[in-house]
């Protein structure tokens, strides 16, 4: 959210306040009286009919309605414009401005929807960088803990990826970089959970797969230390004990000063592979492991 309101502000301070001296007085105290589901006010008893207010009031309700975290309000407000005065310039920053309203009250579904339209509608918009963003911020925001399914995190990798695709030197694709390794770090986290839980059941080839993915697929998270020696335990438990000192002469290589390579030495060190006394600290890169690489490549 931090992110959204830095690089968003200069984006809605424009659309906000495009319509603000155009507004007449009183439009604000007349929000108080809106339905919120109907966007007509019932004050004093009176039904007001939208396709009689300006546009500009409509939509200044609305942006008042947003700044006070009214969305349902702010809502109906953005709608009532586009369907009142559906070929005005308002109509086309209402669309957008109803998206943002909808990513704010975590609406995900119907954001993702309103900003759809808007880009399919206004491909070459001043602010259609921002609505791709803000369309890929809906489904980052719905990346779901790693005990569930992913499908949402490849989602949401490929539309922030779509950001930095269409729009590389921007703002909003340098976040969108940052997110998409959070979401691979995320990625890689669902494929160890589940490694994991096969090594529990002893059923190790499926476990070797889901580790071997996180070495082979997500080299650049911080996973892969613990897979590789996941993997070295796996080699060792079948008696692959090649397999295992190479593994781990990779994890020492690579991460020499991790625990996982702590480990994977005092295994080796405990079933007699590699000379050492039980508990006794890992060596640094040079010697055995070095030696190891040498074989492996």
């Amino acid at each position: 959210m931090a992110a959204l309101t830095i690089l968003s502000i200069a984006l809605l301070r424009r659309v906000v306040l495009a319509g603000v001296l155009a507004v007449p007085l009183g439009a604000c105290s007349a929000l108080d009286s809106i339905n919120p589901w109907t966007g007509k006010s019932e004050e004093l008893g009176v039904k007001e009919d939208a396709s009689t207010v300006p546009v500009e009031e409509l939509y200044n309700r609305g942006a008042d309605a947003l700044s006070k975290q009214n969305y349902q309000v702010a809502v109906t407000q953005f709608d009532l414009v586009e369907q009142n005065y559906p070929y005005s310039n308002w109509a086309v920053n209402a669309q957008l401005m109803q998206g943002y309203t909808e990513y704010r009250r975590s609406h995900y579904t119907d954001a993702i929807g309103v900003l759809d339209r808007f880009i399919q509608l206004h491909p070459a918009h001043r602010d259609i960088s921002y609505a791709y963003y803000l369309r890929s911020l809906c489904y980052y925001e719905q990346i779901a803990d790693i005990r569930r399914d992913q499908k949402g995190t490849a989602e949401s990798m490929g539309a922030l990826q779509e950001v930095v695709n269409r729009f590389p030197d921007s703002a909003y694709a340098r976040d969108a970089r940052l997110k998409i390794d959070l979401a691979r770090d995320h990625l890689a986290g669902k494929e160890m959970e589940v490694g994991r839980f096969y090594q529990r059941q002893l059923l190790y080839t499926a476990a070797i797969g889901r580790f071997q993915r996180v070495v082979d697929d997500f080299q650049t998270t911080n996973h892969v230390p613990e897979a590789l020696h996941r993997l070295t335990e796996i080699y060792l438990t079948l008696g692959l004990v090649d397999q295992a000192r190479k593994t781990a002469a990779v994890l020492g290589y690579n991460y020499p000063g991790s625990e996982w390579y702590s480990d994977s030495y005092k295994d080796l060190v405990a079933t007699g592979e590699v000379g050492g006394q039980p508990g006794e600290k890992a060596p640094p890169r040079p010697g055995f492991f070095a030696r190891t690489i040498g074989s492996i490549f």
